[in-house]
C-alpha cells in the first residue's frame, strides 16, 4: 500500500554492481553512519601489517634465533640442516644440505594457515584489508559478492586440517617450554625471565588453538544427546567458553608470539641478559 513517502525511484549508478546496484535502497549517500566506524578496520589492518612486517623480517634473517636454552617460536620445530645446534632441542633435519634459506619459511607455513584460515582473522582481514565489508551498515566497494564459494577463498576450508597440525606446533612449543627451566649450559632447576615469556605464550597459544571453531566441533559436534557422551559435553562446555573470547585470545596469542621471538632475539644478539630467578 502506498503511503506517498517512498523515496523516488532511481536508475542504477553507471558501472555500479553488488550492493549498490539498481536494488539497492534509494540513498544517495554510500551510507548513513555518522561515528568513525573507519578506526577498527583501520586499528585492524595496522596490527595485522605491523605483525606481517616483523614476522616476514625475522623469518627471513636467519639470525639471533636459538640462544640456550631458549629457541625463537618462529624456528621450531627447525626442520633443515643449516639449524644451529640445540642440544635436547627441537632439532629435526628433515632437510638437507641443499635447503639454503631460513629454516623458519618451512615451519611458518602452519601457524600461519591455522591463522589466516581462522574464523576471527577472517573477519579481520577481509574488513582491514579487502573491505568486504569494511564495517557493519557501511556498503563494500566490490561490484559482485561471491563469499568464500571461489578461488582463492574457497581455500578456507582448509581450516580444520591446519588445526590439526596447529595442535602439533603447540604441542612442540610446549615442550621447548618445558627446555626453558634449564640454564645456558642446559642444567635442569633453573629459571629466568626468559621461561616466563614462554610460560605466558604457551597458555595463550593454547587457549588460542582450543578456543578454535574447529576444535568445538571435534569435541562436540554431530552429537544428538550430550547426556550419552558427559565427557565430550564437559570438553565442549569448555571450549565454548574459550570460543566467546576467541578474538581477544588471537590477538593476545599474536602478540604473546612476536613478543617471544623479539626476547630470544635480543639475548641471542647480546643486547640484553636473561636475569635469572634460581
Amino acid at each position: 500500500m502506498a503511503t506517498g513517502t517512498e523515496p523516488p525511484a532511481t536508475e542504477p549508478l553507471p558501472g555500479s554492481g553488488g550492493v549498490r546496484a539498481g536494488t539497492r535502497a534509494a540513498i544517495a549517500a554510500p551510507h548513513l553512519r555518522t561515528d568513525r566506524w573507519w578506526l577498527a578496520p583501520a586499528g585492524t589492518a595496522a596490527g595485522l601489517l605491523a605483525f606481517i612486517v616483523y614476522s616476514t623480517w625475522r623469518a627471513f634473517a636467519n639470525a639471533d634465533y636459538y640462544a640456550a636454552p631458549y629457541v625463537s617460536p618462529f624456528y621450531s620445530p627447525c626442520l633443515a640442516e643449516n639449524c644451529e645446534p640445540m642440544k635436547a632441542g627441537p632439532n629435526w633435519e628433515i632437510f638437507g644440505p641443499w635447503w639454503g634459506i631460513s629454516p623458519a619459511i618451512i615451519i611458518l607455513i602452519f601457524p600461519l594457515g591455522f591463522r589466516l584460515t581462522c574464523y576471527y582473522y577472517r573477519k579481520a582481514y577481509y574488513r582491514g584489508f579487502w573491505a568486504s565489508p569494511p564495517a557493519c551498515a557501511v556498503a563494500e566497494p566490490h561490484r559482485k559478492y561471491t563469499g568464500e564459494t571461489r578461488f582463492p577463498l574457497i581455500l578456507q576450508n582448509i581450516h580444520r586440517y591446519f588445526f590439526y597440525a596447529a595442535l602439533l606446533v603447540a604441542g612442540i612449543l610446549t615442550y621447548d617450554t618445558v627446555l626453558a627451566f634449564r640454564d645456558e649450559n642446559y642444567a635442569w632447576g633453573h629459571m629466568g625471565l626468559g621461561t616466563l615469556v614462554f610460560l605466558v605464550n604457551i597458555v595463550l597459544i593454547w587457549a588460542y588453538t582450543i578456543s578454535c571453531h574447529s576444535c568445538r566441533h571435534i569435541v562436540g559436534g554431530k552429537l544428538k544427546h550430550f547426556s550419552r557422551h558427559p565427557v565430550r559435553y564437559r570438553m565442549w562446555q569448555w571450549a565454548g567458553k574459550l570460543n566467546a573470547r576467541h578474538m581477544q585470545l588471537a590477538w593476545a596469542s599474536l602478540v604473546s608470539v612476536a613478543l617471544a621471538d623479539f626476547y630470544v632475539y635480543l639475548v641471542a644478539s647480546g643486547a640484553f641478559d636473561d636475569p635469572r630467578y634460581f
